[in-house]
């Protein structure tokens, strides 16, 4: 039984390996192909192959049954070894311990979830993960590209219709709708805000990709109306400071609208007009989906959500009158 030269690994069975390692530690070829659910034959064979391929008898028969030789003798630890690491590596389940756990994660959002979900969560992961950090991007258009190529661990915006049907993985965050915000003492805090005085103001406006128009503007469309948008920003953290000094108008997610008026002198009024409301959405890519350490993130993001309770409990301070469509 000569030694096997220039052998490589793709070409051994790696199947092999189990029955080896059975036969190792029962020292007997029927108790190994039980232990295998094997037939004894089948185990047989198989030591038989292992004999060849590595060019030594491996167990000799004796009065007290198989005695391994000195060759494996030297394979039992080795083995025994690779086996727990391929049960580990197959069988076992990945594990996260977030007290101890050292791990960045890339974030891809708007300033309106970094405002309305990032106080809340940075605290519980002080608590709960010291060791998890964040790095929050400006979402430019979607991120559905950076998403499945790993750059970006979570993407945060509109749920649009049947965006849970796509590649991508997604759930609901929360909900919002929009009110009307002024610095407080503005005439238009003052009585009833109806479509005629809303019209009359002058306005600011939020639009994150520097376009004008929005829900707003379409409401009013289909009234025939129009407004006059005297200043335009990109940014949700600018606008209510500078209606908070002029009589500028900003109408403005009720969340938001309620964060900055424990900050600022503002006033909350319902919207004269019936707008619709939205909902927040948090999108991954199905690379970490079964990722335990991305999965625990997800759980405390949408238990952040869901501290902030429903969008309708932030009442504005007083009723508008609404108008309806022509």
């Amino acid at each position: 039984m000569g030694i096997m030269h220039d052998l490589h690994l793709s070409a051994v069975d790696l199947n092999l390996a189990p029955v080896l390692h059975a036969l190792l530690a029962e020292r007997s070829v029927s108790r190994a192909a039980k232990r295998l659910g094997l037939s004894q034959s089948a185990t047989s064979h198989a030591l038989a192959r292992l004999r060849e391929l590595l060019g030594d008898p491996l167990l000799v028969r004796s009065k007290g049954g198989l005695v391994p030789t000195p060759r494996a003798l030297a394979l039992e630890e080795p083995v025994e070894r690779a086996i727990r690491g391929l049960e580990g590596t197959f069988l076992g389940r990945p594990s996260f311990d977030a007290k101890t756990a050292r791990r960045r994660f890339v974030i891809a959002t708007s300033d309106y979830v970094e405002i309305i979900l990032l106080p809340g969560l940075i605290s519980r992961l002080a608590e709960e993960a010291p060791g998890i950090d964040l790095v929050v991007r400006a979402i430019e258009g979607g991120a559905e590209d950076e998403l499945r190529r790993g750059e970006v661990d979570l993407a945060f915006g509109l749920l649009q219709d049947g965006a849970e049907a796509n590649a991508l993985r997604w759930v609901r965050l929360l909900d919002d709708d929009f009110v009307c915000m002024m610095r407080e003492g503005h005439p238009l805090a003052q009585g009833q805000l109806d479509v005629a005085r809303f019209v009359s103001a002058r306005h600011a406006l939020i639009a994150p990709r520097g376009r004008p128009g929005g829900p707003v503007d379409e409401a009013l469309a289909e009234l025939g109306l129009t407004r006059r948008v005297a200043l335009l920003v990109p940014h949700f953290l600018v606008a209510p400071h500078v209606v908070a000094r002029t009589d500028l108008l900003l109408t403005i997610a009720r969340r938001i609208a309620v964060t900055f008026a424990e900050m600022l002198p503002l006033a909350i009024v319902e919207s004269p007009l019936a707008l619709p409301t939205f909902t927040v959405g948090m999108q991954w890519g199905e690379r970490n989906d079964a990722d335990p350490g991305h999965a625990w993130l997800r759980q405390r993001l949408v238990e952040a959500a869901r501290a902030l309770g429903p969008a309708g409990g932030f009442a504005a301070l007083r009723p508008a009158t609404r108008a309806r469509p022509r």
